[in-house]
């Protein structure tokens, strides 16, 4: 079952922290189509107001122009709200390695703000984005909970300090807290503006737009590309979660492995083009092979993936088609 059988309150209120980037978008409209409210923070930094545009009509769709840094906004936006699906972050290894003390402040210290804001304000459950950066070095595939390596960014640290703040927080103060390590997810309405895009829809657009695309590295490093439905169904059924799983995190992705040689080739395939890559060097602070054990959260939380990524490529290169 994905995540549109899933059953909650019409009055159920949803609060979704960076809802106007790619993750927290899709959620946004999820939620809505549920039937339920939705009110989405962000500060807009790294979100764009065009990610939402479509939502602002909505009855049951609220936003907040706000920053996770300042406290009262937390505040104020975890006012009678049911459910928080924290998203909000500065992603990127490489950027975070430029910029380690806005990456500590930003998403570690914003995201205590929230969990402290949500404590106060009586949030039912608190669920948040990890990453799979967490696992670091540790070399063993598939990546498993509980067995992590030495981190290798300070993106990594500050994912790996919030699950730490979030169990700290279901131990002592009560509050229902979820984290899900999220591992590569692509789909509509991820930028592929940038330096620091992902992979995926840079490749797609520049191939689009007859450019050579730059691989990092030889092209054999493997990553579990994981579908943005997938990651939509685990955040909601992570609401639905028994609360003797709460302080815990869950790997979620699909479970499977590309490497980026093969991607790049089934793009030009599927876009009908005739390009090579370019070939850079390896960025600082990236993994080699990464591969989730999704087990944890299928027998935990329920989490069942419909969406392989030949599957969700297809709407992904379909999307960017209509939309770019």
């Amino acid at each position: 079952m994905g995540y549109r059988e899933l059953q909650f309150s019409k009055d159920t209120i949803f609060l979704v922290t960076g809802g106007a980037g790619f993750i927290g978008s899709n959620l946004c409209e999820a939620i809505l189509n549920l039937g339920c409210k939705v009110r989405c923070l962000d500060d807009l930094s790294t979100g764009r107001q065009a990610n939402v545009d479509m939502l602002s009509s909505h009855k049951n769709y609220e936003f907040i122009k706000g920053d996770i840094k300042n406290f009262d906004i937390c505040l104020e936006a975890c006012d009678g709200v049911d459910f928080v699906l924290n998203q909000a972050a500065w992603g990127s290894v490489p950027r975070s390695i430029e910029m380690p003390l806005f990456y500590c402040c930003n998403n570690i210290v914003g995201t205590l703000n929230m969990l402290e804001a949500a404590r106060e304000k009586g949030v039912k459950k608190f669920v948040y984005a990890s990453s799979s950066s967490v696992y670091g070095d540790e070399k063993n595939l598939p990546k498993k909970e509980g067995i992590e390596g030495n981190l290798l960014s300070p993106y990594a640290v500050s994912k790996r300090a919030n699950e730490e703040w979030a169990k700290q927080y279901t131990r002592h103060y009560g509050l229902d807290t979820y984290g899900l390590r999220y591992f590569n997810v692509f789909g509509r309405r991820q930028d592929p503006d940038g330096a620091y895009a992902a992979v995926i829809p840079k490749f797609i657009r520049q191939l689009l737009n007859g450019e050579r695309p730059t691989i990092n590295g030889d092209g054999k490093q493997s990553r579990d590309f994981t579908y943005i439905d997938n990651v939509i169904e685990a955040n909601l059924k992570a609401c639905l979660a028994s609360h003797a799983v709460a302080g815990e995190v869950f790997n979620i992705a699909y479970g499977g492995r590309e490497n980026l040689l093969d991607i790049f080739y089934g793009l030009t395939a599927a876009l009908n083009v005739d390009i090579e890559p370019i070939f850079g060097p390896e960025r600082a602070g990236d993994i080699k092979h990464s591969n989730a054990d999704i087990s944890k959260a299928k027998e935990l939380l329920g989490y069942n993936p419909d969406w392989s990524f030949e599957k969700g490529i297809k709407q992904a290169i379909k999307w960017y088609r209509e939309n770019l």
